[in-house]
Order: structure tokens, then C-alpha cells, then sequence
């Protein structure tokens, strides 16, 4: 019997904004190769688009989840609490010792948040698949070895021409028998999975759609982002876009079935013929905020976008640093954290 197809929201809003991302960033970073294969830079208005209205933007969602939801608030108000306040006093400490130990740790609790988010949503999607554990084992297989070994990748050479946050975060050393090695078991790992999914299809008339768009979609965005590119937008494009739109689209979905339960004024907005543009305005003035504090204290990169940030004084203390950046940082270092938490079946 063939497989009943399980959506998250609907076949074509799940397709639309959680499947399809990867696979339109990727056919850009394909069709205009003189502006998202360049080695490095990314125009300023680019740079609005990507990073302020879809990567920051995104980390401010989990409010809605959250903070926003006075019954979860409520609930779990310890936790909401004791993440924010921890995130920042280990900040502050990690900072106060090496400003770069901070950045490095905060990085690989973000390509921990990334990689988990794809896992997420493969089970999500294989929620209602009745399936031997060894066929379990090789989905979870699939779907971290598709993140993983980009990155691996990324530690085994020297020459991207990018980075995560800042430059040097990752421990990288050039290692070609490690990479041949980690290589070959990549490819060994992919051709089972696909003989597992020929074998379903094929002997029991089976196939999940939505889970091997899934799997497709995180192998290809992070292997051409990662490995097959190297350059800053291409980057920066397959891995913002993949990442932060189908987190929006997931927690859109969620508010819209969860939210008549809220007793909340602001939520209640969301069921308006006009609450996308609650919810996103809300999380866009959030993260314009925190960037224009970014720029104005410390980077000071992006005047034409944050001009009125531009009269801040330009931080350079060594000790106003250790406190400032763990707090400007603190929305996405709580966002890695508390997301850990607010998925989890029961929450």
C-alpha cells in the first residue's frame, strides 16, 4: 500500500517554504554565477536580505514559541529564565578570557543548532513511518553525514573563502588522507541509504516524499555551499536561506494552530487577514535593532543601513567588549540553547 504523505502544514506550504529553499538558493547560486560565486563580499543589499531579514530575523521567532506565550511562560519560566542569564555570564567569562574562544564556542553551537534543525524536520516527516531500526539508524545516518561532512570538510582544508562568523573560528588543518578517507565513507553512506529507499519503493510501493526532499535538499545546500563553492555569497546564500525560512515557516505554522489557546492580545493578532505582517514586522524591527547595534558599537560596516546607529561611540575597551558582545550576542546564543528545549515533544 503506498505511504500516506505527512505534512507538517500543507502539501503546498510545506513545499513552499520548508522544502523548496535549498533548492531555489541553489538554482540562483547556479543561474547568476558573477554574483553569488565571487570569492568573497557580499553587496549591501544582499546583506539585508540574507543576514538582517532572514538570519537575524529568524533567531527572533522563538519568541513566539516562548516569551510571547504567557501560558508556556508560565510553565517553564525557570528555564526561560536560566538559559539567558547563563548564555551571558559564559559569554562574558569566554570573552573576558579570548575574544576568540567566545566567537569559536559561539560558532560551534551554531553549526550544532543547524545541523539539528535538519534532523528535526527528517523526523518530523518520518513521524508516521512504521520502520525496522536499522532503516531508523541509516535516515539519522544520512541526514548528519549530508551536514557533517561539509563541515568536516571545512576543518580538513585551508582555503575557504569564508566563515561562520569571524575569520579563524573553526580549528582547521589540511589533511588529504583524512579527507579522502572521511570522503569515500560519505559516498558509501549515501549509496545505502539510496539502495534502502530503491528497496522500499520498489518491493513495498513505497516512498516518503517529503523526508527524501528533506534529506536531497540538506545534502545538496551544504555540499555546495561548504565544499563544491567557495565563496562568501554562495555561502552565505545556501546557508541562510536553507536554515532560516523553514524555521519562520515552521513556527508560522505552529502559531496558527496554537495560538486561539493563547489569551494573548499580540498572538491573537496572528489569526488577522493581516497577522503575517504582525508576525514578521515584529521579529524584522528586532533584528534591525540589534544589528544597528552591532554596527553602531562595534563593526561599523553597514552605515547606510543604520544610520542612525552610526552616532553610538565605536567600543574598542577590551572590558566594555567582554560585556557588550555576549549581550549584543545574546538573542542567538539563547535562540541555539532554548531551541534544545522548545521542540521537544511535551514542551
Amino acid at each position: 500500500m503506498p505511504l500516506k504523505q505527512y505534512w507538517i502544514n500543507s502539501l503546498n506550504a510545506d513545499l513552499a517554504f520548508i522544502i523548496a529553499p535549498p533548492f531555489i538558493s541553489l538554482l540562483a547560486v547556479i543561474m547568476f554565477p558573477e554574483h553569488f560565486q565571487q570569492a568573497s563580499g557580499i553587496p549591501t543589499i544582499y546583506w539585508v536580505i540574507l543576514i538582517l531579514l532572514i538570519d537575524v530575523a529568524h533567531v527572533y521567532t522563538t519568541l513566539y514559541q516562548t516569551y510571547f506565550n504567557p501560558s508556556r511562560l508560565k510553565q517553564h519560566q525557570s528555564l526561560y529564565l536560566a538559559i539567558p542569564a547563563l548564555c551571558y555570564i559564559t559569554g562574558v567569562l569566554l570573552h573576558t578570557i579570548d575574544s576568540m574562544l567566545f566567537w569559536r564556542i559561539l560558532a560551534y553551537l551554531a553549526v550544532y543548532h543547524f545541523v539539528k534543525q535538519q534532523y528535526g524536520f527528517m523526523r518530523l516527516y518520518s513521524r508516521h513511518e512504521e520502520l525496522p531500526s536499522w532503516s531508523k539508524k541509516i535516515d539519522v545516518l544520512i541526514i548528519y553525514s549530508s551536514t557533517l561532512y561539509p563541515i568536516l570538510y571545512w576543518h580538513l582544508t585551508d582555503d575557504r573563502n569564508f566563515n561562520w562568523f569571524i575569520e579563524d573560528e573553526f580549528f582547521t588543518f589540511q589533511s588529504d588522507l583524512l579527507l579522502t578517507l572521511i570522503s569515500s565513507l560519505y559516498i558509501v553512506i549515501i549509496s545505502i541509504y539510496v539502495a534502502k529507499e530503491l528497496y522500499r519503493s520498489i518491493l513495498h510501493k513505497q516512498i516518503n516524499l517529503p523526508k527524501n526532499l528533506i534529506i536531497l535538499g540538506t545534502g545538496l545546500s551544504w555540499y555546495f555551499g561548504i565544499v563544491h563553492y567557495n565563496g562568501d555569497m554562495a555561502f552565505t546564500t545556501l546557508n541562510v536561506v536553507s536554515h532560516g525560512i523553514p524555521y519562520m515557516a515552521l513556527v508560522w505554522f505552529r502559531q496558527k494552530k496554537e495560538n486561539p489557546v493563547y489569551k494573548s492580545p499580540l498572538l491573537q493578532k496572528l489569526k488577522s487577514p493581516y497577522g503575517l505582517f504582525v508576525f514578521f514586522g515584529i521579529i524584522a524591527v528586532l533584528a534591525y535593532l540589534e544589528e544597528g547595534l552591532w554596527d553602531g558599537f562595534i563593526w561599523r560596516e553597514h552605515k547606510s543601513v543604520f544610520g542612525i546607529f552610526s552616532l553610538l561611540p565605536e567600543i574598542s575597551s577590551k572590558e566594555m567588549l567582554a560585556l557588550l558582545v555576549p549581550l549584543l550576542s545574546l538573542p542567538q546564543s539563547t535562540h541555539y540553547v532554548l531551541d534544545g528545549f522548545i521542540w521537544k515533544q511535551g514542551h
